[in-house]
């Protein structure tokens, strides 16, 4: 596909309209997000900043499908995940949505590339095919040497890119990402950070990326400030 075609074949990927989420503490309604609205176009790259209880986890968790909002339209990809039921949320982020956290969350009696399998075991794929799978994802962060290596045997940043292998090996629309350099140095930080730009530019994810850390903001293509459950800008 040239670059004329790809601009032109994208669209609204993310769409949220008039988005109130809130939670029941004790007698208490705490109102996290106040009819939110927010846009963001297919093969964009957007990080989500405010201060701690601004809302931003709890916007990441609606655009994931692992949250439904009190009221208001969530729209992924022309779906609206806001409506489903739980079951029909966890199908499809199977298919749409790729994780990265700031914990990596990887099985610690796993391997790189049996961690990488783990999402695809919910496709009924042969063995060999999750393998091949997993493998060409591990190549796509730089890791195609460490398949084999357990996650004690790696650093945080080689860790993180078992993550991010992890999170692509579905193929997935989007990738959601929640503070994802927040244990790591500042020279693997860069390197994540890269390779999430990467992603971006040849693979063309639409990334939405959580952060408080100035320098991958600096990455992201536009960047939203939250407050108080509203976008500031």
């Amino acid at each position: 596909m040239s670059e004329a075609e790809k601009g032109a074949s994208k669209g609204t990927m993310i769409s949220l309209e008039k988005v109130r989420k809130s939670f029941q503490r004790g007698r208490e309604q705490l109102d996290v997000l106040a009819g939110l609205d927010l846009k963001i176009e297919e093969g964009s790259f957007e990080a989500l900043m405010g201060p701690s209880g601004s809302g931003k986890s709890t916007l990441l968790n609606l655009i994931a499908g692992l949250d439904q909002p009190t009221s208001g339209k969530v729209i992924i990809g022309g779906a609206d995940v806001g409506a489903m039921n739980e079951g029909q949320r966890a199908n499809w982020r199977a298919s749409n949505i790729g994780f990265v956290f700031q914990t990596y969350n990887l099985m610690p009696v796993l391997t790189a590339v049996e961690n990488v399998e783990l999402p695809l075991l919910l496709a009924k794929l042969p063995a060999a095919e999750r393998r091949k799978r997993a493998e060409i994802a591990l190549r796509a962060v730089g890791l195609e040497d460490r398949g084999g290596h357990l996650p004690s045997q790696l650093s945080g940043g080689q860790e993180q890119r078992v993550t991010i292998a992890r999170a692509i090996v579905t193929d997935p629309k989007i990738i959601v990402a929640d503070e994802p350099t927040g244990d790591l140095d500042r020279h693997s930080a860069d390197e994540i950070l890269k390779l999430l730009e990467k992603l971006n530019t040849e693979f063309g994810k639409t990334i939405v990326m959580v952060t408080h850390d100035p320098a991958a903001a600096e990455r992201a293509k536009t960047v939203h400030r939250l407050d108080k459950g509203v976008l500031a800008n």
